[in-house]
């Protein structure tokens, strides 16, 4: 299946995995699964959040799935067919993340990040337009 904790670099010194998770159950079994399939290595990922009434209603769920991350690069929510909602960005979720290294970023500032501090094992997240990370993360990743 597509998208579906689907590989697409497996090198000793870097793993990407793409998945479509956007609820906080389906991240936290996508963050489970990289850490017991590589219980040595560091877990990073990106998540795009997807929805203002979802990010709204699961912001604790979603805090505490990615505070099982080593690290967390959290990207803006994708509205989809939403318009806005007040007080309800990706910093509601940020805020009540327990790690410490976590940053808060634009999908153009992403792979400049990556480029900076290369992952262990790195997963891209959500059910928004993230999935048109996938070739650029692949190709930097591949490239180290």
């Amino acid at each position: 299946m597509q998208r579906r904790f689907e590989y697409h670099v497996r090198k000793e010194n870097v793993i990407y995995i793409d998945d479509y998770a956007h609820h906080p159950e389906e991240l936290k079994s996508a963050i489970l699964s990289a850490r017991e399939l590589h219980p040595s290595k560091k877990i990073a990922a990106a998540f795009q959040p997807h929805l203002f009434t979802r990010t709204r209603d699961f912001v604790d769920g979603f805090a505490e799935s990615l505070s099982l991350l080593d690290t967390l690069y959290l990207l803006e929510i994708y509205p989809a067919r939403e318009l806005p909602i007040e007080g309800v960005d990706a910093g509601i979720i940020f805020d009540n993340v327990t790690i410490k290294d976590k940053h808060r970023v634009s999908k153009e500032e992403l792979i400049a990040q990556l480029r900076k501090n290369t992952p262990q094992v790195f997963l891209t997240l959500g059910a928004g337009d993230i999935d048109q990370l996938v070739e650029p993360i692949k190709t930097l990743f591949e490239g180290v």
